[in-house]
């Protein structure tokens, strides 16, 4: 009976070595790449993200709002600026600094113009399509780069890793039961050294330099269990961990440095915008917490709410519900004054970006809500709702602004308070009324908070137009905006092609009762800027004054205003 049982269980063991080694046969024939053709077709879909890329935001984000709102309001000329390789002599910080800096330049310059950074810098290791194209146009003296005022110059200066560690391991042992548990936590420190400098001197500003250092932690815990029942063995294994890049922690440091270092050189007081609550480390976690104690409709409450209290939602109107196009449009106008990727869906950025003017830090150094949702209602909501407002000046970099020459160039910017459509006109002394804005280089009248138009557009090497000083007289430019578009409403004001003499309209007088008219008292905001136009100095009689308004397509790209350069 035991002699059979054997040569039953070769029997068995026979097949199933036989059946392997056949198995294994057929691995070695090529799969035929037809038959995954339905499950190769998800690959398209499967391949992308899975989540929707968000504005990188830190701590300083809104100190680099606040300080080119207040570079604005100085008045400061564009100034043209530049900096060195940023080298990182420790070896451990692989990121792009120097492109940081361009980055943090540009958010304190989109409405106030303040800085335009010079690229010349050539890497001889590593020539691409603009240098070779630039070393060309440059010997063939093709190619003319505007000398910067200031330049940049600064290195990551130290990592030091670990410089506090803490570990701690325990486990227990036994005939069927084994544990374990860990944790560690570690701190390393990243400094940044960053200085400004005269460019035509190639001498650093004494009292102009920045020397900042920033936390990057990371920490972990982990449990094993172990233990046997009858004959097997079972493992299990969990663990949580956290590490905070060196990226965003450079990023930080160089938003940190360039408000201390322009805004010394500016002699603006800069600390007003470091003081913000929103600089605060744990601001975000915090929101992100109450983001996530919340739901859906809360959510979409509190923002709704914040958007009434800002003029983007009418604020005596029920709250919409999530699939309302009004509300989408309202968030997406939102997000694109605000810098953010434009969803028009109330995500945790939009929700963070909307409701960080209702929290601060109590007298114990807690983040506090106010006017938050308690008990299902809003208490002290909404809050008085933030007018429209434009932001219209003269950009001439000289001392008196009032007063021009005939034939004297005018530069001149505008911007608003939030998103909404907008017309610039200009008269002369005389009455007659020209619309500078819309125009053929400008066609859509909608224009985000973050941005400056300018009138005309020196930046660009095809401005479209050129605005002089005109007769002997007084000149006027008056901007109106709205939140709806006008070109229906008044056809007489908008249809006429730019630049043209409108007809029927005496002065800025009679285009704001136009406004009046169309949309009701209040229901638009306006600003106008005059100068007055002297009789031409001995150097212009030559040629003779323009008609007014004196508005001309150029001839050749024009020389914008200057400060160290340009304008």
């Amino acid at each position: 009976m035991q002699h059979t049982n054997r040569q039953s269980a070769r029997a068995s063991m026979l097949g199933v070595v036989i059946t392997v080694a056949s198995w294994l046969g057929g691995c070695a024939t090529p799969l035929d790449a037809r038959k995954d053709r339905e499950f190769q077709s998800n690959a398209h879909v499967h391949n992308r993200p899975t989540h929707r890329p968000v504005r990188s935001f830190t701590s300083f984000s809104d100190s680099l709002t606040c300080m080119d709102h207040m570079l604005r309001a100085a008045d400061m000329p564009t100034t043209l600026i530049t900096s060195k390789y940023i080298p990182d002599y420790s070896g451990r910080v692989s990121v792009a600094t120097k492109d940081m800096i361009i980055t943090a330049l540009s958010q304190m310059s989109r409405v106030s113009n303040a800085f335009r950074y010079v690229d010349f810098e050539v890497e001889l290791t590593r020539q691409d399509t603009v240098q070779n194209l630039t070393t060309i146009l440059l010997n063939n003296n093709q190619l003319r780069l505007q000398r910067p005022a200031l330049y940049l110059s600064g290195a990551i200066a130290f990592v030091d890793q670990n410089v506090i560690n803490n570990r701690w391991d325990m486990g227990t042992s036994a005939s069927r039961l084994e544990t374990g548990y860990s944790a560690n936590r570690n701190a390393t420190l990243l400094g940044l050294e960053m200085h400004l400098g005269d460019f035509r001197t190639r001498t650093f500003i004494p009292g102009l330099d920045s020397s900042n250092e920033i936390i990057i932690a990371n920490g972990g815990q982990g449990l094993d269990l172990a233990g046997r029942i009858s004959d097997y063995g079972v493992h299990f294994n969990v663990g949580r961990d956290y590490t905070q890049g060196v990226g965003i922690a450079t990023r930080t440091l160089v938003e940190l440095a360039m408000i201390e270092l322009l805004g010394k050189w500016a002699r603006l007081p800069y600390w007003q915008c470091l003081t913000l609550d929103q600089a605060h480390p744990d601001f975000q976690r915090q929101l992100r917490d109450w983001y996530n104690a919340g739901n859906a409709s809360q959510h979409r409450s509190l923002v709704q709410r914040s958007l009434a209290s800002q003029g983007y939602l009418p604020a005596d109107v029920p709250l919409r519900e999530s699939d309302s196009q009004e509300l989408r449009l309202a968030v997406a106008r939102f997000q694109a004054d605000h810098g953010m990727v434009v969803t028009g869906r109330v995500d945790f950025t939009t929700y963070e970006r909307a409701l960080r003017q209702f929290v601060e830090i109590d007298e114990e150094g807690r983040f506090t809500r106010i006017g938050w949702e308690t008990g299902g209602r809003a208490t002290g909501w909404p809050p008085q709702t933030q007018h429209l407002a434009i932001d219209l000046q003269v950009e001439n970099p000289v001392i008196d602004r009032t007063r021009f020459e005939s034939g004297t160039p005018i530069y001149l910017s505008s911007s608003l308070s939030r998103s909404a459509h907008l017309y610039c006109f200009m008269s002369n002394g005389h009455g007659q009324v020209i619309r500078l804005l819309p125009n053929a280089a400008m066609p859509h009248a909608l224009l985000s908070a973050n941005q400056t138009v300018r009138i005309p557009d020196w930046m660009s090497p095809n401005p479209g137009f050129l605005l002089d000083a005109g007769q002997p007289g007084t000149e006027t430019v008056g901007c109106f905006a709205s939140t709806r578009d006008m070109a229906g409403l008044l056809p007489g004001l908008t249809e006429p092609p730019a630049l043209s003499l409108l007809g029927g309209v005496q002065g800025i007088d009679g285009v704001q009762q136009a406004f009046t008219q169309a949309l009701g008292e209040g229901e638009f905001a306006s600003q106008r800027v005059q100068w007055q136009v002297l009789p031409a100095g001995p150097a212009m009689q030559a040629a003779p004054a323009p008609a007014a308004p004196s508005v001309a397509p150029p001839a050749a790209p024009s020389s914008p205003p200057a400060s160290g350069g340009a304008r």
